[in-house]
């Protein structure tokens, strides 16, 4: 906030009702004149004061109401000739000269279409209101700039603050278009959840792009700096389909493809309908998007941030149910410990739980140091339970926990145990070996025997003579905690202990 604030304007106090509403002689519009030129002055005596010579664009904003066949509010909006690219070099963060900012200063004026802030940050700022208030905030004293304004005709009042002043919900959830955002992205367009690139450069501004066969690469590097992105499903082919789907009033956005690849979009109500399913008749592909706020969500959003990878655009995308799931996730690290109650156990054995309303999974091998026949040997349906992050996936928007890394690994305790012998029962036969416990308890670790290890038996079944269930007398070679493997032998039982 800065420390001066003036609400300069052409209306005298003196004109005032009790409600404080100007009610004298004068238009609330631009004369184009005298008093448009005063207002140009007196703001750049302010920004002399302020040594201000370049001003930064902040959240630009054009009409977006579209009826088909009316004329423009003016060519351009009025930013032909002032910005390079026109509307389309109209973006946040543009920088410009303190010349420029007064001329994008008269088009506010004249209500020519373009709106922003014109702002330096920590130092200056103007913003234009309705019916010609012009709000100028500075650091610096501004005597100049007061007493010019004065002998110009207008009238600076201090007030507290600009009403214009950009607000931001601290708490507010904002994705940024980074690497990780563009690997979701790719990996989405991959599955053929995703299709279509909306980017708002300012608002009312859109440009759109078919991410269907599209090199990433390329639409990433074309996009507005600080642009609003929004991930959509591909347009669909029927159109007829699509047509059909009009609703009978409303404001809708209808985005259609047309022959040459090139994509399309305005913002229509019912009036124009009728022009819009003319628009749609020869295109390749469409689809219709409502206006109102809880029927229009897309796949996820994002804003792109600066080249050095910081996201400075103040303005940002109502969060989806996936992006909400990206802030969840940025939340936790590998290791912090959560807790959650368990949802369900899929056929397939995971076993998934909710943590603050994310569905985690456990794979069955993060249940337990032990074996188990089951999941629910381990956890039951409805249990709460602590667990540990083993992986925050942003790309896939997954969350994978352990059970058992809050667990002390109970095979370590058994790396005592080797050189010594001790007595076990046969549990499996296999091929090239001998399972046998050697632990007295259901869940016991098991060692291998393998048949080099056996008593001497016939050379052609070195197994011949053992069944699961038997008790063995076998020596403890080696315990390897890390890879799960407890070595035996039973022709070595008799040496002695090391």
């Amino acid at each position: 906030m800065l420390p001066s604030t003036y609400r300069v304007t052409p209306y005298d106090p003196a004109h005032r009702d009790e409600h404080g509403r100007y009610d004298g002689p004068l238009e609330p519009v631009s004369d184009h004149g005298e008093r448009e030129a005063a207002h140009l002055r007196a703001i750049e005596a302010f920004a002399v004061d302020a040594g201000v010579e370049w001003l930064h664009v902040r959240e630009p904003m054009v009409p977006s109401f579209v009826h088909f066949g009316a004329a423009p509010l003016v060519e351009g909006f009025g930013l032909d000739g002032l910005i390079p690219g026109g509307v389309r070099g109209f973006h946040d963060g543009a920088v410009v000269s303190l010349a420029t900012g007064l001329e994008l200063v008269r088009v506010m004026l004249r209500e020519q279409g373009a709106w922003c802030r014109l702002e330096v940050e920590g130092v200056f700022a103007v913003h234009v209101g309705w019916d010609q208030y012009v709000y100028v905030s500075t650091g610096a004293p501004g005597e100049r700039g007061l007493a010019l304004t004065r002998e110009l005709g207008l009238f600076p009042e201090a007030v507290d603050a600009s009403p214009y002043v950009m607000e931001r919900d601290e708490g507010e959830i904002q994705r940024p278009g980074d690497d990780l955002f563009w690997a979701a992205l790719d990996r989405s367009v991959s599955s053929g959840c995703a299709g279509l690139l909306e980017e708002t450069y300012a608002d009312g501004a859109v440009r759109w792009h078919s991410l269907l066969d599209a090199d990433l690469g390329a639409v990433r590097a074309g996009l507005a700096p600080r642009a609003r992105l929004a991930v959509w499903p591909a347009l669909s082919p029927d159109v007829g389909a699509v047509v059909a789907a009009l609703p009978d009033d409303g404001l809708i956005e209808g985005v259609w493809q047309d022959t040459d690849g090139r994509i399309h979009s305005a913002v229509v109500d019912e009036e124009s309908f009728a022009e819009l399913t003319a628009r749609l008749s020869g295109a390749v592909a469409a689809c219709l998007l409502s206006m109102y706020a809880e029927e229009r969500v897309p796949l996820f959003t994002a804003v792109m941030p600066d080249e050095d990878g910081v996201v400075r655009a103040r303005w940002g995308t109502d969060p989806t149910p996936d992006d909400r799931t990206w802030a969840f996730l940025t939340t936790l690290r590998r290791g912090q410990v959560v807790t959650g109650t368990v949802t369900r156990i899929a056929p397939f054995g995971v076993t998934f739980v909710d943590v603050e309303g994310f569905e985690a999974f456990i794979n069955i091998p993060e249940l337990s140091w032990r074996r188990f026949e089951h999941p629910s040997d381990v956890v039951s349906v409805g249990e709460r339970i602590r667990a540990e992050v083993l992986d925050a996936d942003l790309v896939r928007g997954r969350l994978a926990l352990s059970l058992k890394g809050l667990q002390d690994d109970p095979m370590r305790e058994l790396t005592g145990l080797a050189g010594r012998t001790v007595r076990g029962r046969v549990t499996k036969l296999i091929p090239f070996g001998v399972f046998v416990r050697v632990e007295d308890r259901p869940d016991g670790f098991e060692g291998l025997v393998h048949n080099d290890e056996l008593l001497d038996r016939r050379a052609e079944d070195p197994q011949a003579g053992i069944a699961v269930g038997d008790e063995m007398r076998v020596k403890v070679l080696a315990v390897d905690p890390p890879r799960r493997r407890i070595t035996l032998s039973e022709r070595r039982a008799d040496e002695p202990e090391s």
